[in-house]
């Protein structure tokens, strides 16, 4: 139901908010080209991410969307942007070297934000991902609410797995006819849905009031975390290569 993959990599081992700063300099490096050639490298670089901190199978979790993007970026962006002198034209539709290139770039840009992103789940746990944006001097009720969409994403999606099973259970066939026939089977499997997501949230604000939610004065930290020379180095590294990215 959850992403996090309990190994020991520095990966995480590396302070929870450096690795929320950090992926916020990787995503921003990627926004600073729009050729392949100067993408392909980020994006290999974040492969061999995925790879040293063993997060590869959750990679491949993903890789049909992975695929599904790089695909649509390259004809969409080809086709439609019209940059450069194009070599074929059929109405609104063109294509040139320069937009062809520049459909590889999107493509490669939109993987490497999707693949850091999953890498970033996958060394983080929820309650590491809450500290972090406290020490990055977010409120509590905000950083709270960022990492409990973590938790109720995935719960979410387990539940309506779960009242697909129970409706198959009792003779409801998803499976047959056409798309549009398959699609309109799912539509009496929205009022369960809904009625459970909307218990579920009066249960969770039940229990945030039991705990003391919102109550004033200093809190306290079960989880500590030091910043260490290996933190720094990090941060050091993506900030020259923001800067050496931009200045490119």
């Amino acid at each position: 139901m959850f992403l996090y993959l309990p190994h020991e990599t520095p990966f995480h081992r590396l302070h929870p908010s450096t690795k929320i700063v950090g992926l916020a300099l990787l995503l921003v490096m990627t926004v600073a080209f729009v050729s392949p050639w100067q993408q392909l490298p980020i994006l290999l670089f974040v492969l061999s991410m995925a790879w040293y901190s063993k997060s590869l199978r959750n990679l491949r979790r993903i890789m049909p969307l992975v695929i599904t993007i790089m695909v649509f970026s390259c004809v969409t962006w080809s086709l439609f942007k019209r940059i450069g002198d194009p070599f074929w034209v059929l109405g609104p539709l063109s294509l040139s070297r320069e937009s062809i290139e520049y459909g590889l770039a999107m493509g490669f840009r939109l993987d490497a934000m999707l693949l850091s992103g999953m890498i970033f789940v996958s060394c983080t746990k929820v309650e590491e991902f809450a500290y972090g944006l406290r020490a990055l001097g977010l409120p509590f009720p905000v950083s709270f609410a960022m990492s409990l969409a973590f938790r109720l994403v995935p719960l979410f999606f387990t539940r309506i797995g779960i009242i697909v099973q129970a409706q198959q259970s009792r003779g409801l066939d998803i499976h047959s006819g056409n798309i549009f026939q398959r699609v309109r089977k799912y539509v009496p499997l929205l009022v369960p849905i809904f009625v459970y997501a909307i218990r579920d949230t009066d249960l969770l604000s039940m229990a945030l009031e039991s705990k003391g939610f919102g109550m004033q004065g200093r809190r306290t930290e079960f989880l500590s975390f030091r910043f260490k020379i290996v933190d720094v180095t990090v941060l050091s590294v993506l900030v020259t290569a923001n800067v050496l990215a931009w200045v490119l």
